[in-house]
């Protein structure tokens, strides 16, 4: 029943993408990176995924050995393709897809080589917008990934012992992560956009100016300058955690705040705030709305309760409020003042309003959410208050 629901939902992706192929003129397209092999095959490989406008995709394999199907060819290098598809009878594509965005430049000009194309396109655009819009399949792996996240962050407290540092926290509740049935990697889009398995900050770590694109930093270690840098957990300190609900493909995201000892009322009131700016999106969010509303509704909220300097950080303040999740930590749509996209129906997104208080920490809590006809349903449903340790 499994392998039949995923091959249902693999050529219902196939159908969309050759649509959307259709709409822009192009006869072929030519994928390689995991992420989308993934999405257009159900499993990561080495080598290519070749879909044509019309008729069933290619599987053009190097790596691993034993895959049989009729349409899979193992090969040795890129300039085997366009061999089987003469002994196959087959055009070589005028308007070709290939992944613009993400290839190595190499690559991509050896491709253009082997195909010599009349004219050819983004791949990259074409499939993240496309994956921005869940297929049923997909929407029960996000549910299947939630739950899983609910249950790690109901385990968090029993993480957390006297002494501590951020880092052995983190290591406390990574392990926890595992042991519910998290893959342990997550994937990011973009460069400059590495991360293991999430991020704990405490105290005042979660102001510190980060080069990634993240909705806040924190200092790291060593090679990586985002999140937990061995800070010590201190009484009236807040901790917040976010850690990636990557117990399938599909990653759920979700943050909440944990505190040692009692926090003052400044960040206990700001993180009220978030809760009501997440009450406030789900009451008007519905398909049609345009992410840059959502964003400058949470400004607008956080500016009238005196909390705009501290908003999405405060030595380096995001300017986005939520993030389309799938395969990767940070799809489409993105809830940002610029961002011309509107909600439709099975989209996923996080939001996450979040706030750092000087002298004790970030507060504000994340949740995951599907669009459906009418309006939101929260995936995410672990305890939202402020959690205290001790």
């Amino acid at each position: 029943m499994i392998k039949k629901m995923l091959a249902d939902d693999l050529r219902l992706k196939w159908n969309r993408v050759q649509q959307a192929m259709k709409a822009t003129g192009a006869d072929g397209c030519l994928l390689s990176i995991d992420v989308n092999l993934y999405y257009m095959a159900g499993r990561i490989f080495s080598g290519y995924f070749y879909l044509p406008a019309d008729g069933d995709p290619f599987f053009f394999v190097k790596r691993p050995n034993g895959l049989s199907d009729e349409q899979v060819v193992y090969i040795r290098k890129p300039e085997q393709i366009t061999d089987a598809f003469a002994e196959r009878g087959i055009k070589k594509p005028e308007k070709l897809l290939l992944e613009a965005d993400e290839l190595t430049y190499n690559e991509y000009m050896r491709l253009l080589a082997i195909f010599n194309p009349k004219e050819t396109a983004n791949a990259t655009t074409l499939m993240r917008t496309l994956r921005s819009i869940k297929t049923p399949w997909e929407i029960e792996q996000f549910r299947i990934s939630a739950k899983q996240h609910d249950k790690t962050y109901a385990e968090i407290p029993s993480c957390y012992r006297p002494d501590m540092t951020d880092l052995e926290f983190q290591y406390e509740i990574e392990k926890r992560m595992r042991q519910n049935g998290s893959i342990g990697l997550f994937r990011s889009f973009g460069t400059n956009m590495d991360i293991f398995m999430g991020s704990v900050l405490a105290g005042d770590n979660a102001a510190t100016p980060s080069p990634f694109d993240f909705a806040l930093g924190g200092e790291g270690v060593i090679s990586l300058p985002l999140g937990a840098n061995g800070t010590a957990l201190k009484n009236g300190m807040a901790i917040m955690v976010d850690m990636a609900g990557n117990y399938t493909a599909y990653i759920t995201d979700m943050t909440r705040v944990f505190s040692v000892g009692k926090l003052p009322e400044q960040a206990c009131k700001a993180h009220r705030v978030s809760i009501c700016i997440q009450q406030e999106i789900e009451r008007m969010a519905k398909p049609g709305t345009a992410c840059s509303e959502l964003y400058n509704l949470s400004l607008r909220m956080a500016e009238r309760e005196g909390l705009s300097a501290c908003f999405m950080g405060t030595e380096q303040q995001a300017k986005f409020v939520g993030h389309g999740v799938g395969i990767q930590i940070n799809e489409l749509p993105v809830l940002a003042p610029r961002s011309k996209e509107r909600l439709a129906p099975n989209m996923v997104f996080a939001l996450e309003p979040k706030f750092v208080i000087p002298g004790v920490g970030a507060v504000g809590i994340e949740n995951s959410f599907r669009v459906t006809e009418s309006g939101l349903e929260k995936l995410t449903l672990a305890e939202e208050n402020i959690i205290q340790l001790c």
